[in-house]
């Protein structure tokens, strides 16, 4: 199991979902981890559940998430994700209430307290700025601010949305770190958020769906550091 670090700022998120498997996500995590390096720039990794050993074994960088856990204790429960279960195979982390895997406040709730209890960090999606700062009360470590619809469609957030989301977060807890993402399908839809202001940004289809996934990644984490450098 990988000692728990820190996420800093600038830092992306590629989550390949099920538009990759086996070898080639194994291929994308490779090639993220070695941008990583390269670039300073931490990077979250949200693989298959399948796939986290052997990414977390083959990896030195990365953030190694799960794409959703559940909030049960060890014992019954077939077919569920328990927490434990994730640490014991390397994972770092794990993401919530992504809208493919959306859950209520009181479940989002528990399942926060049994990530913290095994010590995962979390990552939880928000679709509007009012859910943003209801997520905020439960003190994820990174809320991921992304309107639903704009999901997949390689349409970027507005700037209001961006500046409100951020202040709404702000507001209640100044040290939540905020990815503003959805629909970032290049380099230069990367550059433009971080520049504009944004802790960071990721990318599933952008990446997953690019001709050379890997290329592409490199491209992305690469644009998160110029912006990054440009906007300090």
């Amino acid at each position: 199991m990988k000692r728990k670090r820190i996420i800093t700022p600038p830092f992306f998120e590629i989550g390949p979902k099920s538009y990759l498997y086996g070898d080639d996500v194994l291929s994308l995590a490779l090639a993220a981890d070695a941008a990583s390096e390269k670039y300073g720039v931490d990077v979250i990794f949200t693989t298959p559940f399948i796939d986290i050993r052997r990414v977390a074994q083959e990896t030195k960088s990365l953030f190694v998430f799960a794409p959703h856990m559940d909030p049960i204790p060890v014992g019954r429960g077939l077919a569920d994700i328990l927490p434990e279960s994730l640490v014991a195979a390397g994972a770092a982390g794990v993401m919530l209430n992504h809208c493919e895997k959306p859950l209520n406040l009181s479940i989002l709730h528990q399942t926060l307290s049994r990530a913290k209890e095994v010590g995962l960090l979390t990552i939880v999606i928000s679709d509007s700025t009012s859910e943003a700062a209801a997520i905020t009360h439960l003190s994820p470590d990174i809320i991921v601010a992304e309107p639903t619809e704009l999901i997949g469609t390689g349409k970027t957030s507005s700037e209001e949305y961006v500046n409100s989301t951020t202040s709404a977060i702000r507001a209640i807890d100044p040290d939540i770190l905020i990815l503003q993402g959805a629909g970032i399908s290049s380099p230069q839809d990367v550059y433009d958020v971080i520049y504009a202001g944004a802790q960071a940004t990721g990318s599933s289809s952008g990446v997953a769906q690019a001709p050379d996934p890997g290329a592409m990644a490199e491209g992305m984490i690469r644009a998160a550091r110029e912006a990054w450098d440009a906007r300090h």
